[in-house]
């Protein structure tokens, strides 16, 4: 019985929005520079490289800055802005004191939705892209990110400039609605522990945040999200760009798809959904399967599935097989045909395993000590990438291998793509200095190729 997919509810992207993969080409253009300073990174501060900063950090110290600027031909304070951009928007990923190249940067030539996604990440921390005023009190900072929203989304239903002084009223506005909605407490002498009378205004807040003039807080805004490429602004007014304005929009279909399944993740292809279900639990993550899988036909989705699960992150592909275990019979013959690919063949041998009934405590016994020490890989991978620096210290304890020695042997062997970074986070993860040290000399001779 075919499924009829639910009525989109979601606003249509506005005229004259680009096509991704165009889209993917002006975030290419205006993440270059963080680009070429995180590939410089993971060349010249990854495990076994020359370049390392003076003070033993892979952070970006004065001197590594001073480094790359001679290296790339740019003066350091331009070295120092592309590696905050590069941060923002995951190229690079820093954890402590070491720093690693993000999985979108291996992506980045290939996957236009791994670069969208960067370029969205920017723009989500668009007001860390520029320092906040600093004569300004943080509540007032906060209240003008909280009502920022509202402006992009008016910017973008204008589809064109707008001046400055209508976007300060309409900020002001929403500053005072969002006050208003705190109903907040009054700290004038008498007035303790009262609030508002219910459906009125509250009063203005008291201090330093009631008495901030907005118009310098807006400017800074409006730098913020230009210095990020969200919109241009100059000459009283502000426009947003076409990828700032595709953003505004999927940012407002998000809103919309969320009333359509459980955790609002229906309309999402495959990858998206599975990052969607990330960080639910169990039992929610597989209704989030069931309402996504019922809007398409089965045979498409397994192919999804199967699609994000050869990609870069190992996360997915550990969602992708929990996903299809939902899926059941329908899914088997295409779970067989991957057996091939030694990146999906421990996880599809798994699943075959628990689909003809054996208890999945056990599944582990179909698999080689090769593969379970690919899939051990893969796992860790996916925990450095996403998890807490803990959770990589307990993934020790699923290693098939009864000593550190030998799993580090059998590790170097197995050749998988992502050995050198997953040894390079469990030495900075875990607390046995003399472990650590040895899982940093088995990084250097993989990468060293000894």
């Amino acid at each position: 019985m075919n499924q009829r997919r639910p009525r989109r509810l979601a606003p249509r992207p506005p005229e004259g929005t680009p096509a991704p993969a165009e889209l993917a080409r002006m975030a290419r253009t205006g993440l270059a520079g963080a680009v070429r300073v995180a590939r410089w990174a993971d060349s010249a501060l990854g495990p076994g490289g020359d370049a390392a900063t003076a003070d033993g950090k892979a952070t970006l110290s004065d001197a590594t800055a001073e480094r790359a600027a001679a290296g790339l031909g740019l003066d350091a304070d331009r070295i120092r802005a592309d590696w905050d951009t590069a941060r923002l928007a995951g190229l690079i990923e820093v954890h402590g004191d070491k720093a690693r190249p993000g999985w979108r940067l291996r992506a980045w030539d290939r996957d236009d939705s791994a670069v969208l996604r960067g370029w969205v990440a920017l723009f989500d921390a668009w007001s860390l892209a520029s320092p906040e005023p600093a004569e300004f009190e943080p509540a007032a900072v906060a209240e003008v990110v909280s009502a920022m929203p509202q402006v992009l989304s008016f910017l973008q239903l204008s589809a064109g400039p707008v001046p400055v002084e209508q976007l300060l009223d309409l900020l002001q506005q929403r500053v005072t609605e969002l006050r208003t909605e705190r109903c907040e407490i009054s700290y004038a002498p008498g007035a303790a522990g009262s609030r508002a009378p219910a459906g009125s205004a509250a009063p203005a807040e008291p201090g330093p945040a009631g008495d901030t003039p907005l118009a310098p807080l807006l400017e800074w805004a409006l730098t913020a999200l230009a210095s990020v490429g969200a919109l241009t602004y100059g000459a009283g007014q502000a426009t947003l760009t076409p990828l700032g304005s595709w953003a505004v929009w999927v940012k407002l279909e998000q809103i919309c798809v969320a009333a359509q399944s459980p955790a609002g993740n229906i309309e999402q292809s495959a990858e998206d959904m599975l990052r969607g279900c990330a960080q639910l639990r169990p039992n929610a993550a597989r209704a989030e399967y069931r309402a996504w899988l019922a809007a398409r036909p089965v045979g498409s989705a397994v192919t999804e599935l199967l699609a994000a699960a050869r990609g870069d992150d190992a996360l997915l592909r550990g969602l992708a097989f929990e996903a299809l275990r939902v899926v059941g019979a329908p899914a088997e013959p295409e779970v067989h045909a991957v057996l091939d690919d030694s990146a999906l063949r421990p996880y599809a041998l798994l699943w075959l395993a628990e689909h003809d009934g054996v208890d999945p405590e056990d599944a582990h016994e179909v698999l080689t000590r090769e593969e379970a020490t690919w899939l051990w890989v893969d796992t860790a991978a996916a925990v450095a990438d996403h998890g807490e620096t803990s959770m990589l210290v307990r993934h020790l304890e699923a290693a098939v291998q009864p000593t550190v020695p030998l799993l580090l042997d059998e590790v170097r062997a197995v050749g998988h793509p992502r050995t050198v970074q997953v040894l390079v986070a469990l030495a900075a993860a875990h607390p046995d200095p003399a472990l650590a040290k040895a899982v940093r000399r088995a990084a250097f001779q993989v990468h060293t190729g000894g």
